[in-house]
């Protein structure tokens, strides 16, 4: 929790090293953001490990002076596992984006999420591959020119909200790299859930992709397209909140407030078991391309991995308390070969 004096400044969570990111580029906003947010909290720097991959995002380990490693591409779910497991008094951080973490590490993100580990995952999504000179991602909208696809990309891209929650993620939130104010709200909240949270943070690329998040960061934009997912309050957005999200049969849609009273209106509740709701609010934009939803779309309590790996073991042992490792290993499915 935080508190009101600490013990760090963020300095105390800078590195040495030179940061190495293009001029402009999102990423010094959400390296800003995370090291702030953590000398807020009374907890020591050797607390912290950071892993990640392969992209711009995963150059991060170098300039959080905490523990940390730049793995390998698309495996930094796994390596965290590993970490999160062998120490559960660490708080770990999954960094990557939607290239290394939604293309070759797809399978280790729904898994981590599924298996509820207690880590934490922030997805830097700027529907680009940055690293590698600006070819179309899993997040690329359809018909995205770039330097492999010169006449328009063919593939539909994910929803990474979406896919957490298909998944059965239990921590599920959206914020943007330029609301810093928004960004440590969800950090707080993913930092205090006990299992895996998964964050996208929309990041603007300006070599590559600049302004793909217009609509939700332009000073005449954003306020007609930015949904603020509020805990028990109705979903309201606008200027004046006269726009606001009713969910039915068809799933979750957009309406004014006038239209159809305010009682219509969906209040939000994370907390619900089923993530449909959630995951309907999740499919009201995509890239974004209109109203989007930012906040906290799911906040269940599950028993985290750790926590069952902990507790089968310890019951094993007292079942087995005199048994030898040899008796364990060959008391199924043996057999000898004479």
């Amino acid at each position: 929790m935080t508190t009101t004096e600490t013990r760090f400044t963020r300095s105390d969570f800078q590195s040495n090293q030179e940061v190495k990111w293009c001029p402009g580029c999102g990423d010094y906003t959400i390296l800003a953001s995370v090291q702030t947010f953590l000398a807020s909290l009374d907890v020591d720097r050797e607390k912290h490990v950071f892993i990640s991959g392969i992209g711009c995002s995963s150059r991060f380990p170098y300039y959080m002076n905490t523990y940390g490693m730049h793995s390998i591409h698309g495996r930094a779910p796994a390596i965290a596992t590993g970490v999160a497991l062998a120490n559960p008094e660490l708080t770990v951080w999954v960094i990557t984006g939607d290239g290394d973490g939604l293309s070759i590490g797809g399978n280790h993100i729904i898994h981590a999420l599924r298996r509820n580990v207690n880590l934490n995952v922030l997805l830097f999504n700027n529907q680009i591959y940055g690293l590698t000179k600006g070819q179309y991602s899993p997040t690329s909208e359809a018909g995205k020119k770039t330097k492999t696809s010169p006449l328009g990309s063919l593939d539909h891209p994910f929803n990474p909200v979406s896919l957490a929650l298909g998944a059965e993620a239990t921590f599920v939130a959206r914020t943007i790299d330029m609301d810093r104010t928004h960004s440590t709200q969800m950090l707080q909240a993913a930092y205090e859930h006990h299992g895996t949270s998964f964050v996208e943070i929309y990041q603007n690329c300006n070599v590559f992709n600049d302004k793909a998040f217009q609509i939700l960061t332009g000073r005449q934009e954003r306020d007609a397209n930015r949904i603020y997912l509020k805990e028990g309050e109705p979903i309201v957005f606008g200027k004046e909140d006269e726009m606001g999200v009713v969910v039915g049969v068809e799933g979750a849609q957009i309406v004014r407030v006038e239209d159809v009273g305010i009682e219509a209106i969906a209040v939000h509740d994370p907390a619900r078991p089923n993530p449909g709701v959630a995951f309907a609010l999740s499919r009201l934009a995509h890239g974004p391309s209109g109203p989007t939803p930012i906040g906290i779309f799911r906040r269940i309590q599950r028993s985290s991995y750790g926590d069952l790996l902990v507790s089968q073991i310890d019951d094993a042992k007292a079942r087995n308390s005199s048994a030898s490792i040899s008796d364990l290993v060959q008391q199924h499915g043996t057999w000898t070969v004479e």
